[in-house]
């Protein structure tokens, strides 16, 4: 049971003092029901053993980075999220040492890798990037095309946590980028939205501790990964593009949140 007045066992919204869902609270069940849509509609329920694994390692990885620096047990909601995209991106099949270490991996960058007093990677990011270096994983991004559910969820979410401008970076790099070489290839531009990693774009992309926090910087910060992506993928880079340029692009928000803001002309 939860007490107000020991707080044993709270988690780091709570200890907060927070009466409202929270959006990461918003998010968890989003991402757990897609996780459930995805599983029946799809017979993949080894999916959900693979999320379990991962969501349980984040969580306990993160509880005892917090008792450790706080002498507390708690938990935090952020963890869950972490493991969730986890649990997401490798393939069903992974191995429990994929999706642990993964994890571990995600939820220590977050307390050895800080700039600012923040960290500076986005975690699940990170964690699932090192993985497919070091052991040679596989991703499946489940979901990822589900663009009819992960649009809109997407728009609310960068809504709530202001990363809207981030998307119109984002998009806008990625059609003039890719529209250019469809237009010399001669492929149809309408080809282009087929492409998109959805969950890549509107859950990790927007991830707001590890993205710009300025207007200016959030555009640039969303066309330099698409810049970042365009590159990459025409380079024929045997790891992952997306996850290679946002964690490319994480390195220089700090920089990127001094660039001064653009302002409207006096008529």
């Amino acid at each position: 049971m939860y007490r107000r007045k020991k707080r044993e066992f709270l988690p780091e919204s709570a200890c907060a003092g927070e009466t409202m869902p929270s959006i990461k609270k918003q998010l968890i069940i989003l991402l757990f029901g897609l996780a459930l849509y995805i599983a029946i509609t799809s017979g993949g329920f080894l999916f959900l053993r693979s999320l379990s694994i991962a969501v349980s390692a984040a969580v306990l990885a993160e509880s005892l980075a917090l008792y450790l620096k706080n002498k507390k047990i708690s938990w935090s909601e952020s963890s869950v999220i972490t493991g969730i995209i986890i649990g997401f991106v490798f393939s069903s099949d992974s191995t429990s040492v994929v999706l642990i270490l993964a994890s571990l991996l995600a939820i220590s960058s977050k307390y050895l890798i800080r700039i600012n007093k923040r960290h500076l990677f986005n975690p699940a990011g990170l964690g699932i990037f090192l993985v497919m270096l070091l052991l040679g994983a596989n991703s499946e991004w489940k979901g990822t095309y589900l663009w009819y559910i992960l649009v809109p969820l997407g728009l609310y979410l960068a809504y709530k946590t202001r990363k809207l401008e981030l998307l119109i970076g984002y998009f806008l790099g990625t059609f003039i980028l890719f529209g250019v070489q469809a237009f010399w290839q001669k492929s149809p531009l309408l080809n282009i939205p087929g492409t998109f990693s959805y969950f890549f774009i509107f859950i990790m992309l927007i991830e707001p501790k590890t993205t710009p926090s300025k207007t200016t910087a959030k555009i640039v910060f969303g066309l330099d990964v698409a810049a970042a992506i365009f590159i990459f993928s025409n380079l024929g880079v045997r790891f992952d593009a997306e996850l290679a340029s946002l964690l490319l692009l994480n390195m220089f928000v700090p920089a990127l949140n001094k660039l001064p803001e653009l302002k409207p002309g006096k008529t």
